[in-house]
């Protein structure tokens, strides 16, 4: 019997793989910047999204733990910050909205699960 949630994995995975990116692409993308109002512009969008990529990390942090320890709050908790980063900038809810949702029901399920591995035991 499944003891973790595939939502749940594929949720984790996506989140961190985002997470990455962003932070990637931002941090990266000031760098190399070579005209001042270039750097300027950067530096704003960087600042502008970098809540909305920390809520997602944190959220795939929690979300590792709750996959890893089968723990549902922890699944609830990524949820939450998905949920958060997502109407911190709402210029990508469509890369947050999936994960978000994928994290609800991923939350859902392992909960279920936790439910019925205790029930046999």
């Amino acid at each position: 019997m499944r003891k973790r949630s595939i939502i749940l994995t594929i949720a984790n995975v996506l989140s961190t793989a985002y997470a990455v990116y962003l932070f990637v692409y931002f941090i990266g993308g000031t760098a190399t910047s070579t005209n001042s109002a270039e750097a300027i512009g950067g530096a704003i969008a960087t600042a502008l999204v970098t809540p909305h990529a920390v809520m997602f990390l944190i959220g795939a942090i929690f979300g590792w733990v709750g996959l890893l320890f089968k723990k549902a709050w922890g699944a609830l908790v990524a949820a939450i910050l998905y949920s958060v980063g997502t109407v911190l900038f709402l210029a990508y809810f469509m890369f947050g909205v999936p994960l978000l949702i994928f994290g609800f029901i991923g939350y859902a399920n392992q909960k279920k699960l936790n439910k019925k591995n205790t029930e046999i035991v």
